[in-house]
């Protein structure tokens, strides 16, 4: 792990020049990853069927 002291602007930068380093494939794996670890942050809220579009990566199948 690299400890590094910048500024905020610095930093924002950084993360979007690693962000753009990536291709659009590896994007779309790190939003799905990132979308995974902040249920796992909140897993007490309950889902509600309120008909938005769900991308279900449980492997379940379901009933509609």
């Amino acid at each position: 792990m690299k400890i590094a002291f910048t500024t905020k602007l610095e930093s924002k930068h950084q993360q979007e020049e690693a962000f753009l380093a990536l291709s659009p494939h590896e994007r779309f794996l790190n939003f799905i990853a990132l979308s995974k670890a902040i249920k796992k942050l909140y897993p007490s809220q309950e889902e509600t069927d309120n008909d938005n579009f769900v991308i279900d990566l449980s492997g379940k199948k379901s009933d509609a």
